[in-house]
């Protein structure tokens, strides 16, 4: 794992605030409306909930990373070692290079990464429910683990490019990384997130975004042709 992986994966997620604010901002909406009223009177009341529901998600995206990274390391388990580093790396170079092309806008065949996840989702869809209303910082956490199981394919994308990190540890750092990335468009919806989504909305800005995360993945290609 190296420190350009997470950077890049830092980048998809602050990058891909377009994305996270008109999927995602329904659900801080509404969850923010479903609070004890005496949570809704300042935003430093609100704020510690905002932080518990993005906290359990981040969470939920760094286990799954772990889990990812797991599969990535039994590659590596039951094929000759060479090989294996050679596929690990090809994999994260091609979904480097995908994620680059679907943040600038030029190709969206990520959204069906999506379809993979719908089952899943129905099954854990009911313990979120089940968590509502909340009332304490404790289910905000539930919630939000909950919450990152959503079908969504940027996040299943790079779960998918995390399988390329090998190893359990590695999987959850490039999880966390993007986590952390997506962590100012939605927990400062309200204050901050609307200059964050202007920002992102911007042709120029989501372009720059797809170029650079382009970038990463055709130079790990060039690496790769060279070894």
């Amino acid at each position: 794992m190296t420190t350009g992986s997470l950077a890049a994966a830092f980048l998809v997620g602050l990058l891909g605030g377009v994305h996270c604010v008109g999927m995602c901002g329904g659900i801080v909406g509404t969850l923010t409306a479903g609070l004890p009223g005496n949570a809704r009177t300042s935003l430093a009341r609100i704020f510690p909930y905002q932080l518990a529901y993005n906290g359990g998600r981040i969470a939920g995206y760094t286990l799954a990373g772990a889990l990812m990274g797991t599969l990535g390391a039994l590659m590596v388990e039951i094929m000759p070692l060479q090989y294996a580093q050679r596929a690990l790396y090809g994999l994260a170079a091609v979904f480097m290079i995908a994620l680059g092309l679907y943040l600038g806008g030029w190709w969206r065949g990520l959204d069906r990464v999506e379809l993979a996840g719908a089952r899943l989702w129905r099954l854990l869809e009911p313990l979120g429910r089940r968590l509502l209303p909340i009332a304490s910082a404790v289910q905000a956490i539930g919630l939000g683990l909950v919450w990152a199981w959503i079908p969504c394919g940027l996040v299943y994308s790079v779960l998918i490019w995390a399988v390329s990190a090998g190893s359990a540890l590695h999987g959850a750092a490039l999880m966390l990384a993007f986590g952390l990335g997506t962590l100012p468009n939605l927990l400062v919806m309200g204050m901050l997130a609307g200059a964050a989504a202007r920002l992102t909305d911007q042709v120029w800005a989501r372009r720059a975004a797809g170029l650079l995360v382009t970038g990463f993945g055709l130079y790990a290609l060039w690496q790769l042709l060279l070894t």
